[in-house]
């Protein structure tokens, strides 16, 4: 239990946290964290529900994934780093809001690289921003694939309304055509943070 405070009434209570998410010992958590309702908690004075910031560990092990949570600034302790360094075959994520979390469970849940998917945004941006110079810098999250064809949905905030689009999946294969011709671009080792800012470091 750690303390919180509402947003609403600023009353201060106690909530509680889950701080090592693993999916194989407990499958109940991957639908609470893919609906986001894990990181919920309800006010008991005034009842207005609240988003919980924490940090956690969120761990697949069938699906080789660990992603950290780790809200603002924090960074990965040292000791976990060093832990991990000998997993074959893992997919290591750093994320700072519990929306990215949700996305990172999406992307590898639905087959698909999350460096590939970035790059992809970063095309889907700037197609978007031919048509609305706002939408250059739209906060895109992945939500699924649908269809035949496999056209990946986005949604993303513009002036003040969520948008959704469409994207062929030809935009996915040739973003990762992209990738290919480009081995440079890799995340950094360990718990990387693989988004916006980090597919902008090398397409600006």
């Amino acid at each position: 239990m750690v303390p919180a405070n509402c947003s609403h009434c600023h009353r201060e209570t106690r909530i509680e946290v889950c701080q090592s998410i693993n999916v194989a010992l407990d499958p109940s958590l991957k639908a609470r964290v893919k609906d986001g309702s894990l990181f919920i908690w309800e006010c008991p004075y005034c009842g207005h529900r609240n988003l919980a910031r924490y940090q956690t560990l969120y761990h697949d092990p069938d699906a080789r994934l660990m992603v950290w949570l780790l809200p603002g600034a924090e960074e990965p302790p040292k000791a976990v780093e060093e832990a991990v360094k000998g997993l074959e075959g893992y997919t290591l994520r750093r994320v700072r809001e519990v929306g990215d979390l949700i996305e990172k469970v999406n992307v590898h849940d639905a087959g698909l690289e999350d460096t590939v998917l970035e790059m992809c945004k970063w095309v889907t941006r700037r197609e978007l921003s031919a048509k609305n110079p706002a939408a250059a810098t739209a906060a895109l999250k992945f939500l699924r694939t649908e269809g035949a064809d496999n056209e990946l949905v986005f949604a993303f905030p513009l002036e003040g309304q969520m948008q959704v689009v469409n994207v062929g999946f030809n935009v996915y294969e040739d973003a990762r055509g992209i990738l290919s011709r480009n081995p440079s671009v890799r995340p950094a080792q360990g718990f990387a943070e693989v988004d916006a800012a980090w597919i902008e470091r090398f397409f600006a």
